[in-house]
């Protein structure tokens, strides 16, 4: 049975972003409470942004931190709680996203500590947000802005946790290429290849439906056929990743991700490896060991514009070294005799079991074998 559901506003474009005002005038009166979270305070300099300020009573927060924890959701929960905003604005990467749909699931709630918020996460004791949010990317891989769930990390405890509500999708998004031109090359790279990851594998999830393959088909399309522009440094390669960013977010906001996220996790959490970059690496390998079970798998190469696993191996690893950055896990730093535990840590529920092929810490060890040693990308491109 084939099922699809997503609310969210989309509007995309170069100067899109300009939309905003008349956005919440549509929704929201005058002197609003209006909660603006960015990366850096540059955003908040913005023409679209600085407007906000003639007609709401806004309140400007930097987060300048990536894969946020637990700890750092607290502390900004404590900053802003006395603020219940009507909206909140998240302008920025991944992080910013989940951080900003994660406050609307926390406002009006008292939570004494950091341990009491484990367990309204851990217990999913949200209810209804208590503020709407819009999300507007400034960088084209994560597609938060499209997907109800916010990934919040704990690495004193050794886990990833989840803020999941499908009453907490975002209102609106803003995706604007033009925010994203000035990525680092590296971070453009990471950010498309996490972008190509949520498609590639929300089309062989196990809740796959047609609707989100069709999307996750065209978003592979979309960012594969720009790569070479991206790395030659082509303007126009900004508008195909950031179309094709919302199309994946699009299609795994039913889906969720599969073996390949779950497996990534632990290398984020705990080397700090950029999550684009640690899930691209796992992506060859895992198609090898999903092949059998892919709905017509001859239209996902075709979309890759590959042949075979390895021949997508050697594809992502030559982007990864065009961008500058390492295309093992030992070019990481990553210590192959933490690999055992790395796999024992890679079984994420909702991501591992949605893998077509079931997977066990041996598999996801043997996985991380193939894709540590930095001679691997030998085997010719």
């Amino acid at each position: 049975m084939n099922q699809y559901y997503n609310p969210v506003r989309t509007i995309q474009g170069a100067g899109c972003v300009e939309e905003i005002g008349a956005l919440l005038r549509s929704q929201v009166p005058e002197v609003a409470q209006i909660l603006l979270l960015a990366w850096n305070e540059s955003v908040f300099e913005l023409p679209a942004f600085a407007a906000l300020d003639d007609t709401y009573s806004v309140h400007k927060v930097c987060f300048n931190e990536s894969n946020p924890t637990v700890e750092q959701l607290f502390d900004l929960f404590c900053q802003t709680r006395d603020c219940i905003p009507a909206f909140v604005i998240a302008v920025g990467g991944g992080s910013i996203m989940d951080v900003g749909k994660a406050l609307c699931c926390l406002y009006g709630k008292e939570i004494a500590d950091t341990d009491a918020l484990r367990r309204i996460i851990s217990n999913k004791e949200y209810g209804i947000p208590a503020a709407r949010w819009i999300g507007i990317p400034t960088t084209a891989g994560t597609g938060s802005e499209t997907t109800c769930w916010a990934t919040i990390w704990d690495p004193t405890k050794d886990c990833k946790r989840s803020i999941e509500s499908r009453d907490n999708y975002a209102w609106a998004a803003l995706v604007d290429p033009d925010l994203t031109a000035g990525m680092p090359i590296g971070l453009a790279v990471s950010s498309a290849l996490d972008a190509m990851a949520h498609a590639v594998e929300s089309y062989w999830a196990r809740e796959t439906n047609c609707v989100s393959r069709a999307l996750a088909l065209q978003a592979v399309r979309t960012i594969m056929g720009a790569m070479d522009d991206l790395l030659d440094g082509k303007a126009q390669a900004h508008d195909a990743m950031a179309q094709g960013s919302m199309l994946a977010g699009l299609a795994f906001s039913n889906t969720k991700t599969t073996a390949c996220h779950s497996i990534s996790y632990p290398l984020t959490m705990h080397y700090h490896i950029p999550h684009g970059a640690a899930v691209s690496l796992l992506l060859a390998p895992m198609l090898a060991v999903n092949a059998a079970k892919i709905t017509d798998l001859s239209a996902l190469l075709d979309a890759l514009q590959v042949r075979s696993a390895d021949e997508l191996e050697n594809r992502i690893r030559g982007y990864l070294a065009r961008a500058g950055l390492p295309v093992s896990l030992e070019a990481w730093g990553v210590r192959w005799e933490d690999l055992h535990h790395l796999a024992a840590l890679g079984l994420t529920p909702g991501r591992a079991d949605n893998n077509p092929v079931d997977i066990n810490p041996e598999m996801i060890e043997t996985i991380l074998e193939k894709v540590y040693p930095t001679y691997e990308m030998s085997k010719g491109a």
